[in-house]
């Protein structure tokens, strides 16, 4: 269970990384940087082991990470509008680090920056814990939080959360994993299968500002109740997905989210006790980025199914809030459930 030296940060301190393994063939590397996880190895239909999230081979590149490549997200997923907010009648500005428009990912220097302290508890487990102290990223509060992993033997990633602080202050966790069930070879998600259980997702304006509506999936490209392919509308004349230039966008979830890929049979399942699911198809990847093995970063090379309270609650009145109340732990967790073969939904 010793972990492995990923390399060395910028400012001299080691990075390492800690491999998970069940009896069943999967694997997943996780290192201490950013809590990310670099690999995850699911056995395909013909038991050839295949990595289905995309990332990097060197740590330098997870130091700017520009995608969020399997990082813990916080101390708030997804955006604050225009950075700031209103708790017990102080204003909050936060970093404006998406174009200068909103907080996105918890700011330039968020927990998928820092370095964690790590415990790997056993062969399956791994525990990291982190103290964000009061003021960082412009938040309030010394908040504690804890991140455990778990790979069990039935092929599930548990991914539980816990956090703790002593001022009030905001907390929405999450992990930011590209998935790509067909693996690194594969340059598109759009053959991929995809199920979410949500008759609601949260209505954006430009520039991915929240209006604090719930607009119905009935009648929209964005409706995933039943299977479709990622692919059959991505690129239709809806509004939400012009100004989203895709999929990004929070679903209220009534139950799970599922992906499957026919070409490794791979399917996976994402439950979770918290309200919301981010699916973002990877809108904006690309450039110049390397990925695993030197491979060339496409557009819409891999999707994220980012289990979350909704964006920007702490202003809208309607969401359900984000505020942590000091000295009262809150505690999330989210599974990511790995089959092989055609799933009973897709039936």
């Amino acid at each position: 269970m010793e972990p492995t030296v990923f390399g060395k940060l910028k400012d001299g301190r080691t990075a390492h990384l800690f491999t998970l393994r069940n009896g069943k063939g999967m694997e997943v590397q996780i290192t201490d940087f950013g809590g990310i996880i670099t690999k995850l190895i699911v056995p395909d239909k013909g038991g050839k082991p295949v990595d289905v999230t995309l990332g990097f081979d060197a740590l330098a590149d997870y130091e700017a990470n520009p995608p969020y490549f399997g990082a813990i997200i916080g101390r708030c997923a997804n955006r604050i509008g225009g950075g700031r907010f209103v708790l017990d009648g102080r204003e909050y500005q936060l970093d404006c680090n998406e174009g200068g428009i909103n907080h996105l990912h918890g700011g330039i220097t968020g927990f998928g920056k820092k370095l964690w302290k790590s415990e790997q508890t056993a062969e399956n487990s791994l525990v990291l814990t982190l103290l964000s102290p009061d003021g960082d990223q412009g938040y309030p509060g010394n908040l504690l939080v804890s991140v455990t992993y778990t790979l069990t033997e039935d092929n599930v990633l548990s991914i539980r959360y816990r956090g703790m602080s002593d001022q009030r202050t905001l907390m929405n966790l999450t992990n930011h994993a590209y998935f790509n069930l067909a693996g690194q070879d594969a340059d598109t998600v759009y053959d991929h299968w995809l199920r979410i259980e949500a008759d609601e997702f949260c209505e954006i304006a430009e520039g991915f500002s929240m209006t604090g509506k719930m607009r119905s999936v009935e009648g929209t490209p964005l409706d995933f109740r039943k299977p479709r392919q990622i692919g059959q509308d991505i690129d239709s004349g809806y509004d939400q997905m012009v100004l989203a230039g895709g999929y990004d966008h929070n679903y209220a979830l009534k139950g799970t989210a599922a992906a499957w890929c026919e070409s490794t049979g791979i399917a996976m399942t994402v439950s979770t006790d918290l309200p919301g699911v981010q699916l973002y198809t990877g809108n904006f990847l690309g450039g110049d980025l390397k990925l695993k093995g030197g491979r060339r970063c496409t557009r819409r090379r891999g999707f994220c199914l980012e289990t979350q309270l909704f964006p920007d609650a702490i202003n809208q009145p309607a969401f359900q809030s984000p505020v942590l109340e000091p000295g009262v732990p809150a505690e999330s967790e989210t599974r990511f459930a790995f089959t092989v073969g055609k799933p009973d939904w897709m039936k």
